[in-house]
């Protein structure tokens, strides 16, 4: 709940709800219309008044920091699943390789003598 989370931070819950209002934070509710605050959304805020408070950015600033770190995040996750593409690519072609006999070699290869 707002209460809550204002007093754990040592916030005002107008310093909430303007976050809210500009963006920054997107709450849950309740069927009582009560702001819900998730992990997710504690984690978020913390690097808000991080921002905020330790490093003196405005809240366009915080707006454009965080929406970079969303696009970095889904940056990241395309490529964890490139990479994955193109190792189970190369598994394939390693296996396909390792069946295939060696008969297009540019020198034949020599059966030995028993």
């Amino acid at each position: 709940m707002i209460s809550a989370v204002a007093e754990l931070y040592k916030l005002h819950p107008q310093t909430l709800r303007l976050y809210e209002r500009v963006g920054l934070l997107k709450p849950s509710r309740s069927q009582g219309n009560t702001r819900l605050y998730t992990d997710q959304d504690l984690q978020r805020l913390e690097v808000i008044l991080t921002l905020a408070r330790d490093m003196g950015v405005n809240l366009a600033g915080i707006d454009i920091i965080l929406n970079m770190r969303e696009k970095m995040a889904e940056m990241e996750q395309q490529m964890m699943e490139f990479a994955r593409v193109v190792q189970e690519e190369l598994g394939r072609m390693a296996s396909s390789m390792a069946e295939r006999a060696p008969r297009n070699a540019i020198v034949p290869a020599r059966q030995r003598a028993r």
